[in-house]
């Protein structure tokens, strides 16, 4: 009994002791947190920190069966991908309670960023068992402090026997997650090769592209094109998103052609921009007059990411691109490794061994004249689908009255616009430059009804003209048979002239033939008398 009142009393005096070393050490705390200035509290921590945390986490805390993960931002020269997807992923697990964040915005982000600071933890649950995330950075030592910045990393701890579980199954789901957050929040990028932007914080740019963000608002809803026109389109995309297997399995690159054509001003840039906003897709702009080799071609789109738009606009302009008559249909087998540019080049990045270096891509090519393309590019399997851009119909001018004026209804003004339309051949682009010059509703639409009547004009005076020229040209062509009529009938009497002249002189001869064998038989006649 004695020696369990003795022990009694020691466990009450070790108690008391912890209790009064526990409320000492939380007034020490809180006079701390008043006077010491942060910069000295910085220094104690990262200097006596990591040293007494260990203690505790060895002595109090009970880790033995514990292991940490650590995950530093670089990985030998590359940027580790670990490190950006848990920096993403982290964001989306950060304690509404917590304290102190960090908040940032680049001048190409749209929204501010709140991410975890120095030697901040975080708690997520995976399955049946806890992870630990903390952000760490560690300062230089001595004379490299001059040379090195300091190191960024996470660290991951968890208990040993979920090791496995972490390694195939939470990690890949920080990187699945991550990426699904990047594409999300992420603008749609416009790349070039003939301005050499700055590349972007996520290292997309290189020494071949450079690109800006395509700030373009245009939508398919707001595209005044062919309803089924619109749709069909859409359907397509849509197909081609889910169709990666397929692709695979049928033995092609999953890729995708476009051929826009028609003339200047019908939206063959827009339905683009629409295509990159609606799959959240890069665009590529490729600029054939920049390119001097089908190898700096190859070079170039090498460069370019999956999940991307490759266009090529006005291709018809290029010299090489032309309808070339008599040229083999197999094209991209030949001339390859030319030293300029050539059109089989330019066919083997369509359709060609290289066209396979890439995923989930879309190729486009834009024409305002599509009958002076070579006929190799346009051959089934290039370009998949050939989208007609043409004049604005009625249906598309309902699309632009709403955009610019609001205009859901159908009043008067607008039947007699979509009236003139069915007659007149006129661009969206004008029509919409004509619905921007007046904020009154009825004002602009008197405008666009001016501009058609004036087109309208404008044609009949071309059929008038076409008209005159053509009947100018039918009386000259009667005049002419006429003129020709005299010539022949003048020849015809000419001939029946000589012709009967011939005829005389034949008689006149047979009438001296006739009396010379007269006088002849009289001769005889009178000689055999005389004797």
């Amino acid at each position: 009994m004695g020696s369990l009142g003795e022990m009694q009393s020691m466990a009450t005096n070790i108690f008391s002791a912890y209790a009064s070393m526990a409320a000492s050490m939380m007034l020490f705390r809180s006079i701390a947190n008043d006077i010491i200035p942060d910069p000295v509290k910085s220094f104690f921590y990262n200097s006596f920190g990591p040293f007494f945390k260990h203690l505790i986490d060895r002595f109090f805390n009970n880790k033995p069966n514990h292991i940490t993960l650590v995950i530093e931002e670089q990985s030998g020269m590359l940027r580790n991908q670990i490190y950006d997807a848990a920096e993403i992923y982290l964001r989306t697990k950060i304690n509404p309670d917590s304290d102190r964040l960090k908040a940032t915005k680049s001048s190409k982000q749209s929204n501010i960023t709140l991410s975890i600071v120095k030697d901040q933890e975080i708690v997520d649950h995976f399955e049946n068992f806890e992870l630990k995330w903390q952000f760490v950075l560690v300062e230089p030592e001595g004379d490299r402090r001059k040379h090195e910045s300091e190191k960024r990393l996470f660290e991951l701890t968890f208990d040993k026997s979920n090791k496995d579980t972490v390694v195939n199954d939470y990690l890949p789901l920080v990187l699945s997650r991550a990426k699904e957050i990047k594409e999300t929040d992420r603008p749609v990028k416009l790349f070039t090769t003939d301005s050499p932007f700055d590349s972007d914080d996520d290292d997309d740019g290189n020494r071949y592209w450079g690109c800006v963000n395509l700030d373009h608002p245009v939508t398919f809803d707001k595209l005044a094109m062919d309803p089924s026109l619109k749709l069909s389109v859409i359907e397509d995309l849509d197909r081609f998103l889910r169709r990666k297997e397929y692709y695979k399995k049928v033995g092609k690159a999953w890729k995708r052609g476009y051929l826009l054509y028609g003339p200047p001003g019908t939206g063959k840039s827009s339905l683009v921009a629409a295509m990159a906003n609606y799959l959240k897709f890069d665009v590529y702009d490729l600029e054939l007059s920049s390119i001097y080799s089908n190898s700096e071609l190859r070079r170039t789109l090498l460069c370019t990411n999956n999940k991307s738009i490759i266009v090529i606009e006005d291709i018809d302009c290029s010299a090489q691109m032309h309808n070339r008559e008599g040229d083999s249909d197999d094209d991209s087998e030949k001339d390859d490794s030319s030293d300029k540019l050539t059109l089989s080049g330019v066919l083997n990045l369509v359709d060609g061994l290289w066209s396979t270096c890439g995923d989930e891509r879309i190729i486009i090519f834009t024409t305002n004249h599509k009958e002076k393309l070579d006929p190799a590019l346009l051959r089934p399997g290039r370009m998949d689908m050939h989208i007609h851009m043409g004049y604005c119909t009625p249906e598309g001018f309902d699309v632009l009255a709403f955009n610019y004026l609001g205009i859901n209804d159908q009043p008067r003004l607008v039947l007699e616009i979509k009236e003139l339309i069915r007659e007149i051949e006129i661009t969206p682009a004008e029509i919409a430059e004509h619905l921007m010059r007046n904020e009154d509703v009825d004002h602009a639409l008197e405008g666009v009804i001016d501009l058609l009547k004036q087109k309208m004009e404008e044609k009949n005076r071309t059929i008038v003209e076409k008209e005159a020229k053509e009947n100018k040209t039918v009386e000259d062509g009667e005049k002419k048979e006429e003129k020709n009529s005299v010539i022949v009938e003048k020849e015809a009497t000419k001939n029946k002239t000589d012709v009967d002249g011939d005829e005389n002189t034949e008689t006149n001869e047979k009438k001296k033939n006739g009396t010379f064998r007269r006088m002849l038989r009289n001769l005889r006649r009178n000689k055999r008398k005389m004797i």
